[in-house]
């Protein structure tokens, strides 16, 4: 009898949640099959079958377990079910009889998934709409991989009525008390424990600016359409922030840097951190040496890293030694907010919802897109004048993006003028 242990999938990680099994307790796996799903404190990794054989499960899904625990047994012994060859044959003679790969459909992956640690989860579309019009998500069966609701979902519901939450006072009810109690996961006892480390560890303290979208939206406007054509990827705001924050962190390296023992460490470089909301919670990925990437290679890396998070492919590597990091807040509406900072990186700068204000220029009054911003940093690295210095810089950048190519001002440039 086989034992399969849980392997040490990082340095740092002692522990796992058996998240989703993708076999049953009796079924005969073949080498290198997969078995089940995990997720650590950071991530999500998958367990393969070391040899072929019946499967004996020990841990069930949402228990937690230790690096080196046995999960599951296989009897090695066991010989393969009288059907195993025919579910192999199509592939051996897939180019002669190409209908025989019907086959697997008898597998049902899908069902088996549908019992995931994604089910009943909404993705953002879904969530809003069922925000939106009074739909009771608990009630709602999803059809997406892992039993994830999808916004179909939601308007299926919707049209049948059986999952609206609709008026209460007219039904003679109350209101619902019902209550329901889920244990926390891996990840989100960890985001927990950190940001808490943070507030308690830190001096940290917010300072903020606002910013005039209007040149960068005035940009994106003319050059969108061009810009996806030319590079398949579209223009978004978080490259235009990443790369004025780039060139600000090489300019105040206080605020790149990191409090190491007795010792600040300084950084010549940009591991540029990109806060992603998940349904599992907020993970950071990180953009390796964003001061060195054009805008179109600061879009692609930023769409695959939040794809990833998303789909918890995300690997330990990509989520650790960040220097900075980014979030955006605007996107769920907030005007402003202050962002706690991902430790050990001494500041984090939190984007907000873009909204028409009446400002003062030169004179008069007009209409602007305006974004607040605000720079949460560790006093005990970063100054105030530093502080304030980087994020009045990072403003200047942003409503004057033409001098986000060299960092400063072109005709300047060209006239060899400071």
């Amino acid at each position: 009898m086989l034992e399969v242990k849980i392997p040490p999938v990082g340095e740092s990680i002692s522990e796992v949640t058996i998240a989703n099994w993708l076999v049953k307790n009796g079924d005969y796996v073949k080498q290198d099959q997969v078995l089940c799903e995990m997720e650590s404190d950071k991530a999500t990794f998958e367990l393969n079958a070391e040899q072929a054989g019946t499967i004996t499960i020990v841990i069930e899904a949402g228990t937690d377990a230790a690096i080196g625990d046995v999960v599951c047994k296989i009897d090695t012994s066991a010989a393969a079910p009288a059907d195993a060859p025919k579910a192999e044959a199509p592939k051996a003679e897939a180019k002669k009889e190409e209908p025989k790969q019907e086959a697997p459909k008898a597998e049902a992956p899908v069902a088996v998934a549908a019992d995931g640690y994604a089910k009943g989860h909404a993705g953002p579309a879904a969530a809003k709409l069922a925000s939106e019009n009074g739909v009771n998500l608990s009630k709602v069966s999803g059809t997406a991989k892992g039993g994830r609701i999808t916004k179909a979902d939601v308007l299926a519901a919707l049209e049948s009525g059986a999952a609206q939450v609709g008026d209460l006072s007219l039904t003679g009810n109350g209101g619902s008390r019902e209550q329901e109690k889920k244990k926390m996961s891996n990840l989100r006892k960890t985001i927990a424990k950190r940001l808490l480390a943070a507030k308690n560890e830190t001096a940290m303290l917010t300072t903020f600016n606002e910013v005039d979208m209007g040149p960068i939206m005035d940009l994106r406007t003319q050059y969108k359409d061009k810009f996806k054509e030319t590079h398949g990827v579209g223009l978004g705001f978080m490259s235009f922030f990443t790369k004025a924050c780039a060139i600000a962190l090489l300019e105040f390296p206080a605020v790149n840097g990191i409090i190491e023992d007795d010792s600040i460490v300084y950084h010549d470089y940009v591991d540029m951190g990109v806060a992603v909301s998940t349904p599992k919670g907020l993970v950071v990925p990180v953009i390796r040496n964003a001061e060195s990437l054009t805008m179109a290679g600061i879009e692609k890396a930023v769409v695959d890293v939040a794809t990833k998070a998303r789909d918890g492919k995300l690997t330990l590597e990509e989520m650790t030694g960040g220097t900075f990091t980014i979030t955006n807040g605007g996107v769920f509406g907030s005007l402003m907010s202050t962002p706690i900072l991902n430790s050990p990186q001494s500041a984090i700068l939190g984007m907000h919802k873009i909204q028409d204000r009446p400002m003062a220029i030169n004179g008069k009054v007009e209409i602007r897109p305006m974004m607040y911003l605000a720079l949460s940093y560790d006093h005990r690295v970063i100054d105030g004048k530093e502080s304030v210095s980087f994020l009045v810089r990072v403003k200047h950048l942003l409503e004057n993006p033409n001098q986000l190519l060299f960092g400063e001002d072109p005709a300047k440039l060209l006239l060899g003028l400071k």
